[in-house]
């Protein structure tokens, strides 16, 4: 038998531990606080971090706030097509612009809680509705339609979320009380840049219906669209702007544009993937405890950078038979691939801002729900 002589043992000893302690990365930081006085500077300097390096900083602070493993599944239903008084140049539903979308009234009640019964069945735990409409002014009827709809929702024990346009502090106090869970209203890009995209309302009504929701109790879901011809600049401002509001958005949409014919920016390019991952990674970090949400145009990205999108933060996703105007991967495609990455679906209200809002409506069957 060949013995080893006693004296090289430790030396083997100090190399086999220094081999093993080489092929492992140091540990991800502790969490990050949640701050409210982020800089642009700040903002910036994150934004403009080596690539690599930035999704290794956004996936620690995601894991650091969040379980890695789980991603929230939503589904997005028009209930209100076209006809649109707003001129936003990226949308098909304006009257002012000749497009393939056809307008059309406010669907009633019972279509609209058969397509969530469906989204439920398939394993989203969040639906959303959206009417095309600037604002509710003269729309009680069809309002109150929309609060029955909102009711029968939550009556699933899924999360219900609208975009219905401007709201004033009633209307959102009447939403919250229905059992509305979030309201979606978009930034849509830096204030600076926001006059170049849409002129019929202003940023700070934006902010106002906002603000509107938040004090309601509501959950805000507020992003943007990259490609509308902003700048790095401007993606920066969008994030440093809803950073530095009283409460951070419960959740941000990343949208990447799909150009539509008959908008005014039919023919943009589509925004590079680096971009898209790199916003979603500033947003991360900025926002740890968002939801951070891979939106419109995610069907034009393979499975691995989709994958990539997770790994930087990015925790929810549309899944079902299409967006508003635009496509959608459908629920069994999703189910697939999350099941190759080990990802699953996130229950109901279990984002704990989400359910700490809800409070005491929030009943044990609805906390399970899936």
């Amino acid at each position: 038998m060949l013995h080893v002589p006693l004296r090289t043992a430790p030396r083997a000893l100090s190399l086999r531990l220094t081999r093993a302690l080489a092929t492992h990365a140091s540990p991800p930081p502790a969490a990050s606080a949640v701050r409210h006085d982020w800089t642009r500077a700040d903002v910036q300097q994150i934004y403009d971090s080596p690539l690599l390096a930035l999704v290794f900083r956004a996936a620690s602070v995601h894991r650091a706030h969040h379980d890695g493993s789980k991603i929230q599944l939503c589904t997005l239903m028009n209930i209100k097509t076209g006809g649109c008084s707003e001129d936003c140049s990226y949308c098909s539903q304006s009257s002012r612009y000749a497009t393939p979308t056809q307008a059309a009234r406010l669907l009633e009640v019972e279509p609209v809680l058969e397509a969530a019964r469906k989204a439920k069945a398939n394993g989203s735990t969040r639906f959303c509705m959206g009417a095309a409409w600037r604002d509710l002014a003269g729309r009680k009827r069809g309002f109150e339609r929309i609060l029955e709809m909102v009711r029968g929702v939550r009556g699933m024990g899924m999360e219900v979320c609208t975009t219905l346009g401007m709201l004033s502090p009633a209307q959102a106090r009447q939403l919250k009380e229905a059992g509305l869970t979030a309201y979606n209203h978009n930034l849509d890009t830096s204030r600076e840049f926001y006059p170049e995209v849409i002129t019929t309302r202003s940023y700070d009504e934006r902010l106002e219906t906002i603000s509107a929701v938040r004090d309601a109790g509501i959950s805000v879901c507020s992003g943007g669209i990259l490609g509308l011809g902003e700048t790095d600049k401007d993606r920066v401002g969008l994030i440093w702007e809803v950073a530095n509001m009283p409460e951070h958005p419960e959740s941000f949409p990343v949208n990447a544009l799909v150009p539509i014919e008959g908008t005014p920016l039919e023919n943009n390019e589509p925004i590079a993937y680096p971009t898209l991952l790199r916003t979603i990674a500033t947003a991360r970090v900025v926002l740890p405890e968002t939801i951070i949400r891979l939106a419109a145009g995610r069907q034009t990205l393979d499975e691995a950078k989709q994958a990539m999108c997770f790994m930087a933060g990015a925790n929810a996703i549309f899944t079902g038979e299409q967006m508003l105007t635009t496509p959608c991967s459908p629920w069994d495609e999703d189910q697939a691939m999350m099941g190759r990455w080990g990802l699953e679906g996130m229950r109901s209200f279990e984002q704990a801002a989400v359910a700490q809002k809800e409070g005491p409506r929030l009943s044990a069957p609805a906390e399970a729900s899936r």
